[in-house]
């Protein structure tokens, strides 16, 4: 992008904008420091200049301004960073020009929305050719009304005044009024009346959960504007970073506290993108590209999975789509975040969501009054997103995101208080989804057992277990019909064995465990997960995630597979877990699901123990189920099971 000024008239230095965009934010910013002004003019009204000076020197703190008209209507005049206006208010206070609002206090003013191309091309194209564009095409069919006239003749018999005390002026406006404001200069004004002096404007700092819906850029992309205006802070190391809460010996041993805080994971995926972003004006588009990196693996560490390239491509082309349907270059954040549940699921957009509505510098207390407010307030015309992350979904109401408040450490440490009881327990909706689960495999495992040995025999009186077509085929020239016939298996399946990763290095899930069944209704089950103490979700509440198990029917038989000797020259995790699988169970057939079918040694081994290995490939399951029985909940206790539905998602 290349931004030059407009040519001048007179002193004047014209910028025109479009409010409130960040692409034209960047460009007063790089502007004011090219041309080296002597004083800046901005299309703001005298009367409130006081307080609104004092909200952009919060900056990077969020305020909003405001005050009542003559009708008693409010009027909200946020101060954001990625403001035009307030950027070239902020440029000129710290390099110490001195700054002058030349717009008119009109109470009457109407209220309208411009219709402007994607403000994304005026990063691609530079200020100049879009404002070109949108003189010659968009500006000439736009009506002014009386208040418009008056507002230009009023600025531009401010600059008039200012244009004999300076020799070089930064004029921002917006740019529907700017050839109105050229044309009165050269035309001698008279003194605009307008209200000189207003009372009761006021000044608050918005609420951080509220940034989301207030402020017209999203939090994440004008994060990564601020972090750029100033000195770039120094790149994080993303493995010390994560939104998990962990419990270790150094925990407990500082009191509880964290040494790494949800936010400043946040934090720290901000000052990466800030990085990974390239030199020069910000754009929009590898900002979302950073943003949609950060949130997959902020996805992965709250839930273990993996988002794959299909679905990246997927989200980007959606997204992209769904754009162009709205007439716009890039998507909004809520394009966005439809794009991110559509294309993998609601606990992603979740992530997404998260990491884009966090301003690492917002806080709810503040040297001025904090204020509450929503999108309607400010007539954006905000659209809402409903994101579901319970899983198994036990409530069938929807999560409302934002208004829906995660619960939270009431004061540091007082989850790991939880931890004080020895004895652990599962979760009981867990248990009843994966026996569930099991039962299913079982029965799946006996349908491909009957397939295996089904035979295909001239259709004669019934149709038996459906035609088989590719046996029909084969004798098309006999003229008949074959159907199948599904032998009934002896023996029926007993144990089942389920691996989502073999963990060939060992390190990724080191916490090995053999659990009991609790009643005669539940299987003996051992696996191998994520430790325990990598995410603290509750007050004696930690969440794992299967790298893959076994269950055993009858209970209260499996003794300790991990350390029994007779299973040490198994290679794998994964091949531990099958053989005690095999060894445990009471019917001829194990089930075993996994990536990739065991090593032929281990079929032999199962004959010699006079057992079966049903082989189903991971690939022919739902991966939506196999989801949502991969979580696993560890409970310090079963007084926990009464309060781990509030913290469980």
């Amino acid at each position: 992008m290349i931004n030059e000024p407009l040519n001048p008239f007179g002193p004047i230095y014209p910028v025109p904008i479009v409010h409130y965009s960040m692409e034209f934010a960047d460009a007063v910013r790089h502007l004011f420091q090219h041309v080296r002004p002597e004083a800046v003019a901005v299309e703001l009204p005298h009367s409130i200049q006081a307080v609104v000076q004092k909200g952009v020197q919060r900056l990077p703190e969020l305020s909003v301004a405001l005050y009542q008209n003559m009708r008693g209507e409010t009027i909200y005049l946020p101060i954001e960073p990625t403001d035009p206006l307030a950027e070239a208010i902020r440029s000129g206070l710290e390099a110490n020009v001195p700054v002058y609002f030349v717009d008119l206090d009109l109470d009457t003013y109407p209220s309208h929305r411009d219709h402007v191309p994607d403000t994304y091309a005026a990063h691609r194209l530079g200020i100049n050719a879009y404002y070109s564009i949108c003189a010659q095409v968009l500006l000439p069919a736009q009506a002014k009304g009386p208040a418009d006239i008056r507002r230009e003749a009023g600025m531009a018999y401010r600059l008039q005044k200012l244009a004999a005390k300076h020799d070089k002026i930064l004029f921002v406006c917006g740019l529907a009024h700017l050839e109105g404001v050229r044309a009165a200069f050269f035309r001698p004004q008279a003194e605009p009346l307008e209200r000189t002096k207003r009372t009761g404007v006021s000044l608050f700092n918005l609420h951080p959960e509220d940034l989301a819906e207030v402020i017209t850029e999203y939090p994440f992309l004008a994060s990564v504007y601020e972090y750029r205006r100033q000195t770039l802070p120094p790149e994080p190391e993303l493995s010390k970073f994560t939104v998990r809460k962990k419990l270790g010996v150094l925990t407990l041993m500082s009191g509880g506290k964290e040494t790494c805080s949800e936010e400043d994971a946040l934090d720290a995926s901000i000052r990466w993108a800030v990085h990974h972003v390239k030199p020069g004006a910000v754009d929009r588009q590898l900002a979302t590209l950073r943003l949609f990196d950060e949130a997959a693996r902020h996805y992965h560490q709250d839930t273990g999975e993996e988002v794959y390239r299909w679905q990246k491509r997927a989200f980007f082309r959606f997204s992209r789509n769904y754009a162009l349907l709205e007439n716009r270059l890039l998507p909004d954040f809520y394009q966005l975040l439809t794009a991110a549940r559509g294309c993998v699921d609601d606990n992603f957009c979740y992530a997404f969501w998260r990491l884009g509505s966090f301003y690492p510098w917002q806080k709810a207390q503040s040297s001025v009054a904090t204020i509450r407010m929503s999108g309607e307030m400010l007539w954006l015309g905000t659209r809402k997103i409903h994101i579901r992350r319970r899983l198994p979904r036990i409530k069938r109401r929807p999560v409302y995101i934002p208004n829906k408040r995660r619960i939270r450490e009431r004061r540091p440490g007082e989850w790991l208080e939880g931890f004080e009881d020895p004895y652990i327990c599962s979760y009981p909706p867990e248990d009843l989804a994966v026996e569930n689960y099991g039962s299913f495999l079982k029965s799946k495992g006996s349908f491909v057992l009957s397939a295996d040995d089904a035979a295909s025999v001239p259709f004669e009186a019934t149709i038996l277990d459906g035609i088989d077509m590719r046996e029909t085929a084969r004798h098309l020239n006999e003229g008949r019909i074959y159907v199948k016939e599904f032998k009934r298996v002896k023996g029926g399946v007993g144990s089942i064995v389920v691996i989502f990763d073999e963990d060939t290095t060992g390190d990724k899930y080191p916490h090995l465990m053999t659990w009991l069944g609790e009643h005669d209704q539940e299987s003996d089950m051992a696996f191998y997960a994520t430790s325990p103490a990598e995410h603290i979700v509750g007050p004696g509440i930690s969440r794992c995630i299967y790298g893959g198990f076994v269950m055993t029917f009858p209970p209260l038989r499996l003794a300790d597979v991990w350390g029994d000797p007779e299973y040490d020259w198994a290679r794998t995790k994964a091949e531990r877990l099958l053989l005690a699988g095999l060894e445990y169970s009471v019917e001829k057939h194990v089930v075993y699901v996994a990536r990739s079918a065991p090593r032929s040694f281990i079929k032999q081994v199962a004959t010699r123990w006079g057992k079966r290995i049903v082989y189903i490939p991971i690939g022919q399951l739902s991966p939506i189920k196999l989801k949502q029985i991969r979580t696993l909940h560890v409970l310090s206790g079963k007084d926990k099971r009464k309060i781990a539905g509030d913290y469980i998602w």
